[in-house]
């Protein structure tokens, strides 16, 4: 791509044409405040706080917006500029619920960082009349309080352009402008799929999920109650960055030893589950395709996309498969086979998970999640949930030892591990899958081609004679696309892997937030994702079949892969939702 030049801070720089300042300004190690940009996401100019001045312009221009051209000449940082930010921040805060301290953002807020930057105060700027809002707590997952809205318009982007599902907009005008649902509706009377992907986008505490740590304290201070603990893959490889480890840090020893300081009687790993979730699963697949079934056959791990599925595509609901998440796997199997092993009343098991999606705090409500009568999961908190529980009860994180899980419910493969992943939990079926059909075994188990950010991957495979087309897609506005084609006919796959996150649950709803500065520039999705992949690489078992603990889970309890105890237990149902 040609370049053009042009001087920022009397600097030279060459920068592509058609990139905008913003983007020309990072190039020379300048950084200008955002507050609404995420990078293709929301660039829209509307907060003022990238305003820059350029030479032989009369006002000031947005620099995220705002095109380089040849020998343009940029001021980031004059008095006039520094004083018109200011003043932004002022104007912002005069209508801002401040309650700082008690703000679950308070430390990570993208707008209190600003104002520490340009030194405005905590004050009653622009005193008069304010808006006031009853937070809605409608949903299961999450709160959206309004008094703390800057009105950045990021969380109605992310929920109208990655997601496609846009239940959330801006109502009113002028003074009067919340963001909020049509007709004054709550959230959950909406077609919410609980996502979370609005919450990560928000740079303040607007929205933010509900808290359940108060309630998993009880539990475990409760004689009475025997409490376990599942944290999911993509888990280890974000909970580092809350504690001042560079994004991309493999912390997965040090999260068992913290949660066993927590207070969990059995620290044990989803992982275990997402092995078991692929032998059930590539048993369903392999089935439809020896004997006629329906394809192509959808994984149904990311509730986000379930839910998605049911009010969207209620006509493609037969395509989903039947299994359970690995999530509620766990649960179904802690409270049936763990509890007859160990002897203990299911009733009195208390699972908690420990996952990077708000969506999951939704699923465990779901019908058809009781294998044993009692909820497979009975509390869900996310990555950010642990990592303020762990700072709650004093645990110096950083000088844990690393430690490892419990068994039998600990052990896991390199398969299960890059669940985590966009593509990863059909790779870990197709290693499955592969081996069941051709009787051999693979001397190469990456399937690099369904590996990779990409929103949509396609592939086709040559497998004991059978040519076995899939399809990867996350992000609801990708799964839509499949979606579409699938529904009119116009692609044919075999097996299709969705995750409702754009990168999967790496970049879950649930993670740690992300300033929109970072998030606009860095692949947190790649970053993270190659924490699993590296942990795959170095297993020594890399295929979900060769877990010896699932092996003796089906020997001793089971019996095998689809069998009737197996349904009953680690298989649901769907239901067809309206659109609101």
């Amino acid at each position: 791509m040609e370049n053009v030049t042009l001087k920022i801070n009397g600097i030279s720089v060459s920068a592509p044409a058609g990139s905008t300042i913003l983007e020309a300004a990072r190039i020379a190690g300048i950084k200008i405040p955002t507050l609404c940009f995420l990078k293709e996401i929301n660039e829209i100019g509307a907060c003022r706080m990238c305003v820059v001045e350029v030479k032989g312009a009369r006002n000031l221009a947005a620099a995220c917006v705002h095109p380089v051209s040849e020998g343009m000449e940029v001021e980031t940082n004059t008095p006039r500029l520094l004083a018109s930010r200011r003043r932004t921040l002022e104007l912002i805060l005069s209508d801002h619920e401040k309650k700082c301290l008690s703000c679950v953002r308070s430390g990570s807020c993208e707008l209190q960082e600003l104002c520490k930057e340009l030194g405005v105060a905590d004050e009653d700027y622009f005193a008069g009349e304010m808006n006031h809002y009853e937070p809605d707590t409608s949903a299961p997952h999450m709160i959206r309080d309004n008094n703390k809205c800057i009105l950045c318009r990021r969380c109605s982007a992310v929920c109208e352009k990655v997601q496609t599902v846009g239940v959330i907009g801006p109502n009113h005008r002028g003074f009067a402008t919340s963001i909020g649902s049509p007709f004054a509706m709550g959230l959950w009377d909406t077609s919410c799929v609980a996502c979370g992907q609005c919450i990560a986008a928000c740079p303040t505490g607007a929205l933010y999920e509900k808290d359940n740590t108060d309630d998993v304290l009880s539990a475990i201070a409760d004689p009475e109650k025997f409490v376990i603990v599942q944290p999911a893959p993509a888990v280890r490889a974000a909970l580092g960055e809350e504690f001042g480890y560079p994004m991309g840090t493999d912390v997965e020893g040090k999260m068992a030893a913290a949660l066993r300081r927590i207070g969990f009687d059995k620290v044990f790993d989803t992982n275990f589950s997402a092995d078991l979730t692929i032998m059930e699963e590539a048993n369903e697949f392999l089935d439809r395709v020896q004997n006629h079934g329906v394809l192509p056959l959808m994984t149904s791990c990311s509730p986000g996309w379930v839910k998605y599925c049911e009010h969207y595509y209620p006509d493609q609901l037969a395509h989903l498969s039947s299994c359970k998440s690995p999530q509620q796997m766990f649960g179904a199997i802690a409270k049936t086979y763990y509890a007859q092993k160990a002897g203990i009343d299911p009733k009195k098991i208390v699972c908690v998970s420990v996952m990077p999606c708000t969506a999951k705090k939704f699923e465990l409500t779901r019908e058809d999640e009781n294998a044993a009568g009692v909820p497979d999961v009975d509390f869900s908190i996310t990555t950010r949930e642990l990592a303020r529980l762990i700072k709650k009860l004093g645990i110096d994180f950083r000088s844990l030892p690393d430690e490892g899980f419990d068994d039998p419910l600990g052990e896991s493969t390199g398969a299960g591990v890059i669940f985590g992943a966009t593509g990863g939990v059909m790779e870990a079926a197709l290693r499955t899958a592969a081996e069941k059909l051709t009787g051999e075994t693979l001397q190469k188990v990456e399937f690099t081609e369904v590996r990779g950010t990409a929103g949509i991957k396609e592939a086709t495979y040559q497998i004991a004679g059978m040519e076995i087309c899939v399809a990867v897609a996350s992000g609801l506005s990708n799964a839509k696309k499949i979606m579409d084609r699938i529904r009119s006919g116009e692609s044919q796959y075999h097996f299709v892997e969705i995750m409702c996150c754009p990168g999967g649950c790496v970049n879950g709803g649930g993670q740690p937030q992300v300033p929109g500065s970072v998030r606009s520039f860095e692949d947190v999705r790649a970053i993270r994702a190659k924490v699993l992949y590296d942990n795959d690489a170095a297993k020594t078992l890399r295929k979900s079949h060769e877990n010896p603990s699932v092996k003796r889970l089906y020997e001793e309890f089971l019996g095998g892969p689809g069998s009737e105890r197996a349904h009953h237990i680690l298989h649901t149902t769907y239901v067809k939702r309206s659109i609101n």
